[in-house]
């Protein structure tokens, strides 16, 4: 988003700068709303989830083994002995903090190639609005998101390359 904000302030600049009486042709596009809609964001959402599905069960299962033992400890730790309570109590602290670990490390992992895949289908919708205001001759596109007010005689291009992205 700081791009297409970094884009749109260049725009208005260039529009500033224009001498008197020079008309651009002017369109808008709803980039969020094609992102949402597209059906390469639903094949990419789940293929990811595919993806870390089995890292995904695997610290669903150790949450549960935790969860376990800790519910064991406060059950019968009272009644232990002194030896049997402190290495289950080590073997709980060493648990945590692997399970912990591969928790931050999924986490990471997973927003990394979420991310990876939003700007592989941003860099695509991007090019497609390009193709489609030189196929149109259009001087200047504008997310809708980043103007505040548009008069009808803007054309919305959105339905035009939603066709094309798919």
């Amino acid at each position: 988003m700081k791009k297409w904000t970094y884009i749109l302030s260049i725009v208005i600049w260039i529009t500033q700068i224009n001498p008197v009486g020079a008309t651009d042709k002017i369109a808008i596009v709803n980039i969020s709303n094609i992102f949402q809609q597209s059906s390469q964001r639903a094949k990419i959402i789940k293929q990811l989830e595919y993806e870390f599905r089995d890292r995904a069960t695997e610290l669903e299962k150790m949450e549960h083994d935790l969860q376990m033992k800790i519910q064991t400890l406060q059950r019968d730790g009272a009644t232990m002995k002194a030896i049997e309570r402190s290495e289950l109590e080590k073997s709980l602290i060493n648990q945590r903090e692997i399970f912990s670990n591969k928790a931050k490390e999924f986490q990471q992992d997973n927003h990394s190639r979420q991310t990876e895949e939003r700007d592989k289908i941003l860099n695509m919708i991007h090019n497609v609005v390009t193709n489609v205001a030189k196929k149109e001759n259009y001087d200047i596109v504008i997310d809708t998101n980043a103007v505040v007010y548009h008069s009808i005689h803007i054309t919305d291009i959105t339905n035009s390359v939603m066709k094309q992205v798919g």
